[in-house]
């Protein structure tokens, strides 16, 4: 796999849609809001360190293509871009489901930059696509990983982007199926 190194002059900007929303994990430089057209934000790859193990997988969020859809979410520039490279690969890049891609963003005022972003790799066999909401809520609201409950990382996913006016009703319906499953456990 060849790995990323592009750079706008000296600006590294990353692609947050999930938990690099509310937890980038790099000193950041600017934030602008932005739109990734030809992907969406799915539960689609299991996660078997942070919010699950092998045993007993949780669910966590990833860039799927799939034609004509749009994921809203935020351009990162990192302070310090060869630092943010290493912790964004440790982070990201520890199962290999994810594969760095330079994609353009379109941003809130009409600016496009290019960017780096995770990216599902749909060969993967931790690529789970298609589960129901009814399935992906049952597995989020038990799981529990290295970085803690699965049912944690989406609702601060969720909470992240309403405080940076993002809307994500599919997410926010995950949310609520999620909250009733916990209630009656």
């Amino acid at each position: 796999m060849t790995l990323i190194t592009h750079k706008n002059g000296d600006d590294l900007w990353v692609f947050g849609y999930g938990s690099l929303v509310w937890n980038p994990g790099i000193e950041v430089a600017e934030i602008r809001r932005a739109t990734l057209t030809g992907f969406r934000r799915s539960f689609c790859m299991w996660s078997i360190h942070h919010r699950g193990c092998e045993a007993d997988p949780g669910l966590v969020l990833a860039l799927e293509p799939h034609e004509g859809a749009s994921c809203a979410g935020l351009a990162i520039r990192a302070a310090d871009p060869e630092a943010a490279l290493v912790a964004l690969r440790e982070r990201e890049l520890i199962s290999s489901a994810y594969y760095e891609q330079e994609v353009t963003l379109l941003c809130e005022h009409g600016e496009s930059l290019r960017s780096l972003a995770y990216v599902i790799d749909v060969a993967h066999q931790q690529y789970v696509p298609d589960l129901t909401v009814e399935e992906q809520a049952g597995i989020i609201a038990r799981a529990i990983g290295g970085r803690g409950p699965n049912h944690e990382y989406l609702s601060r996913t969720a909470e992240g982007l309403q405080a940076r006016d993002i809307p994500d009703a599919d997410l926010d319906a995950l949310v609520a199926r999620v909250q009733q499953i916990l209630a009656t456990a």
